[in-house]
């Protein structure tokens, strides 16, 4: 339930964060907290943000072919560091013409320009859930979603309320319902990898993630319904016909140019899904829409948003998410599997045989695994927000001065591997955050759309399900050593997230 998610789950100056324990559990209603506090160093020079955006409409153009095709999005990233030798630069962003009426941004790509995103005093939301374009809100009902709206619109606190709502009425549902989808997930892949040597892990995670959320959160068993086994597949299509104008499909440049980044693709096309998707919600989920009722807000308007919560956001970080730290789990080698492994099933052991939230607060590797991933490869890469009034900016190197109403784009991946921040910031180091020290560092996890050290509130824009996503991250990793001593895969490339293949599964043997 990122607030800008799928990379699919949904977007500071530098602040001083207390570290706390870390938490596993499922959001209720938290307290308002203020926004960070910001200061600037009188150390550092005040300087003009380098860069600019080329001719009109050839600017843009050519800066999305160099994003996308010549140069990959990392490398035009890293090249326009290079060339401006700073961090902070004005630059174009995808899709550009003629889908974004100004791909115009300052890009902030280290730790501490990027969390001035999150300063809701400063930085407006309204309508940059995806960025410098908007889908048609035919697409949600008619309706401005949550994750499009600013804390400061009436609706936000009384939608997000109700997302709070969902999660803690959840709660004792979580733990196992997730046993019990992925006890599924895993037997298939057992069959598959007996049947055919290989099973891709996309398929399977999508329909146990989709069928989980369901029956935790609403109580409901999709397959048991007319939805069926569809949902995943409806939903990957009308994610696609929001986020198509800044994917990848891996297409001929001039094919994908022409299909997906020239013109909107018609909301109609993907209509009889939609309504399929929002039947089953609409049926599933009355109680959160007698509280919905109860806030002034329609049946009709909160079924929208918890289907936009549940399948774009929360199934979409899934999706990402899991196959993510499939790949780096695997790519750190047997040792770490190992050591999860007995951390995992030491803790089940000595809590009864059960897992609880207790158990897992016993397991200080696996938790670490977890943000590592998240920070090495947040699942929600990009975020915007829009100057309320002009701001002072603080890079590691300098002061910038940006104007009310421009727009700032921040790409998280640079933030979480800032090498000011993170030894050996490349690197996927599982035990990065055990200890005091790695607890330190968590203020600089930021896949939530705001610190891990801070919570998501109604005046915020903080991902709702923060505590939520954590724990079923968690979950997955639990799962997996549980009944695996460890796995092999294979991995390529997808327009969202890893494409991974399963070769081998270990069978646990102590």
């Amino acid at each position: 339930m990122a607030s800008v998610s799928l990379p699919f789950t949904s977007v500071h100056l530098q602040c001083q964060a207390i570290v706390r324990p870390v938490r596993a559990s499922v959001s209720g209603k938290p307290s308002i907290s203020e926004p960070p506090v910001t200061t600037l160093s009188e150390k550092l020079p005040l300087k003009k943000i380098p860069g600019n955006y080329g001719i009109p409409f050839v600017g843009p153009i050519k800066d999305r072919l160099d994003y996308f095709y010549n140069q990959g999005r990392d490398e035009f990233f890293k090249s326009k560091i290079q060339k401006y030798q700073s961090t902070v630069f004005r630059t174009n962003m995808p899709p550009g013409p003629f889908i974004s009426p100004d791909p115009k941004v300052i890009a902030l790509l280290d730790g501490k320009s990027f969390p001035v995103l999150f300063d809701v005093s400063k930085i407006e939301k309204k309508d940059l859930f995806t960025g410098t374009y908007m889908p048609s809100i035919d697409l949600t009902g008619g309706y401005r979603i949550l994750s499009y709206l600013d804390p400061s619109e009436p609706k936000h606190a009384k939608l997000k309320q109700l997302i709070f709502f969902l999660l803690k009425s959840s709660a004792k549902r979580v733990i196992p319902e997730f046993e019990a989808c992925y006890t599924e997930l895993y037997d298939t892949l057992d069959k598959e990898l007996a049947e055919k040597g290989k099973s891709s892990f996309q398929t399977v995670n999508d329909q146990a993630g989709f069928n989980f959320l369901c029956r935790a959160f609403f109580g409901s068993n999709p397959p048991d319904t007319k939805l069926g086994d569809d949902g995943p597949s409806l939903i990957s299509k009308w994610v696609f016909f929001q986020l198509g104008p800044v994917l990848s499909l891996g297409l001929p440049k001039y094919v994908e140019e022409l299909v997906i980044r020239t013109l909107p693709l018609p909301p109609f096309l993907v209509k009889k899904d939609y309504q399929r998707l929002y039947d089953f919600f609409y049926h599933s989920s009355g109680f959160v829409q007698d509280e919905a009722e109860k806030l002034g807000i329609s049946r009709e308007e909160v079924c929208h948003n918890l289907l936009f919560a549940t399948c774009f956001n929360t199934f979409g970080g899934m999706k990402i998410f899991f196959p993510n730290m499939l790949k780096w789990i695997s790519r750190a080698g047997v040792k770490l599997h190992t050591d999860l492994a007995q951390e995992i099933r030491s803790a089940i052991r000595s809590n009864g045989g059960k897992l609880t939230m207790a158990a897992m607060e016993q397991m200080p590797l696996m938790k670490s695994v977890v943000y590592e991933g998240l920070r090495i490869e947040p699942p929600v890469p990009s975020q915007y927000g829009r100057a309320k009034k002009d701001l002072l900016i603080e890079s590691h190197d300098a002061v910038y001065q940006v104007k009310a109403g421009e727009m700032l784009y921040g790409y998280q991946p640079f933030a979480t591997k800032d090498p000011k921040i993170f030894e050996n910031p490349e690197e996927f180091v599982p035990d990065r955050f055990m200890g005091d020290d790695g607890e330190r560092l968590l203020k600089h996890v930021l896949w939530s759309n705001g610190p891990e050290t801070e919570d998501p509130t109604t005046a915020n824009k903080q991902c709702a399900g923060k505590d939520f996503v954590v724990l079923v991250s968690r979950l997955f990793v639990v799962e997996l050593f549980r009944r695996y001593d460890s796995f092999e895969i294979e991995v390529g490339k997808s327009p969202l997230g890893a494409a991974v293949t399963v070769t081998s599964l270990k069978r646990a043997s102590f």
